[in-house]
């Protein structure tokens, strides 16, 4: 897929967050996500609020606040404090927004996109099955190495994951095994996805993960 068709798949995705969210009821909304602290809805949230104000308002603030992921989460707070309706309508307008991100820009913001439906609909216990060439660029970004913004450097470093579901692998290292969007999801530091994977490799990422 080139860089236009991975924007284009990125837009869709949010659209169907947003879909998503105006089906929910009140007791969906509130049920916690797999984004430490935050409910489902502020996922939903942050995704607007970061599209809304972008990267550089978020750096600012970041410099105010003495740390961007309390910017982040700010913001994503503020934002969840209007009607879901509303949010789902934002996330809708602003689907095909590209916001500045240091490169690759593209993987990048599919990762985050498809992470955060994992954060909301498994929590939900609704089926979490993303596109698997989708699955499989968004691994090339967060196994790659400059996944910025998304995994911290080293997490996954000495580590093979190897997907049951594709015949794919990333990395080079102690082995980790499971279906993609498992892989995905244990990239990004969910540490609900870890039960779902095996191999050897296992006990390093949680280590990781948990510290």
């Amino acid at each position: 897929m080139d860089r236009n068709q991975i924007h284009a798949a990125t837009a869709e995705e949010r659209r169907g967050i947003a879909d998503l969210i105006d089906k929910l009821d009140e007791a969906q909304l509130a049920t916690p996500s797999l984004c430490a602290g935050w409910d489902v809805k502020t996922v939903a949230a942050h995704l607007v609020s970061f599209l809304a104000e972008g990267t550089l308002r978020v750096t600012w603030l970041g410099a105010r606040r003495g740390s961007e992921d309390r910017a982040i989460d700010e913001l994503a707070r503020r934002c969840a404090q209007r009607p879901a309706a509303e949010i789902a309508a934002s996330l809708r307008g602003l689907a095909d927004h590209r916001y500045w991100r240091p490169p690759p820009q593209a993987p990048g913001l599919l990762a985050e996109v498809l992470a955060h439906s994992g954060d909301i609909r498994i929590p939900l216990g609704l089926a979490f099955e993303p596109d698997p060439q989708l699955t499989a660029i968004a691994l090339d970004f967060l196994t790659g190495p400059v996944p910025l913004g998304i995994v911290p450097l080293g997490r996954l470093r000495g580590i093979r994951c190897q997907a049951t579901d594709m015949d794919r692998t990333w990395g080079k290292g102690q082995e980790i095994r499971g279906r993609a969007p498992q892989l995905m999801m244990a990239a990004v530091g969910r540490s609900a996805a870890l039960d779902a994977l095996d191999g050897p490799g296992l006990p390093l990422l949680r280590q990781r993960i948990s510290g």
